[in-house]
């Protein structure tokens, strides 16, 4: 593979795996990059060697035939006080935005989440997860999220479809997701909680 070729491929597998937020597969990567699977073997190795850097905060991990990115171990006690203090504080804009998304359009996977914020929302259904107010059950080999039984309650209403204009957005999430579905792709499952989670 020619050197300029490497190095992009390079740099386009790291933002693949940043905006994936999960593990992906490698046929699925070599797919996505067009590449041979030996060929993103160099690719991965390339990248790992340039995440080796003390400089920088994320590394490559496999688990299975899959790759992610996920953080440094040597972060675990930073990054652990950073979500307990995130935990304290009221929603964000941002939480609020995806904890809505989940009220009126769940089950929804967290694909069509990070399609319609176009942002990676991990760390934020993660937290919402932690606060008990979604739940998440596994469908096939991707997760849906959902409201909890303390959201509705905290809302005072029995079912989802008591949410204010339910009809409205029932209708708006048939008609948007039908046209979309197809350009969207679904999280994984590994056997054991995402690697994010493992280094919280």
């Amino acid at each position: 593979m020619e050197r300029n070729k490497q190095n992009e491929n390079v740099a386009a597998l790291e933002a693949i795996l940043f905006l994936y937020g999960e593990p992906m597969e490698k046929t699925k990567l070599s797919k996505t990059l067009k590449v041979s699977l030996e060929e993103l073997e160099e690719i991965v190795q390339k990248l790992t060697d340039n995440l080796a850097s003390e400089e920088r905060g994320i590394m490559i991990m496999k688990k299975g035939d899959s790759y992610a990115l996920v953080t440094k171990p040597r972060f675990s006690s930073l990054l652990e006080m950073f979500i307990k203090e995130s935990l304290k504080e009221e929603l964000t804009p941002a939480a609020l935005e995806t904890l809505s998304l989940v009220a009126y359009f769940g089950p929804i996977p967290r694909a069509q989440i990070d399609y319609v914020r176009g942002v990676n929302s991990s760390f934020i259904l993660r937290s919402l997860l932690i606060r008990g107010l979604v739940e998440r059950k596994l469908k096939g080999n991707f997760y849906l999220y959902e409201p909890s039984f303390d959201l509705m309650k905290y809302l005072g209403i029995a079912k989802k479809e008591d949410l204010p204009e339910f009809e409205k957005f029932l209708e708006i999430k048939n008609t948007y997701f039908s046209q979309e579905k197809s350009s969207i792709v679904q999280e994984p499952v590994l056997s054991s909680e995402t690697s994010a989670d493992q280094h919280e």
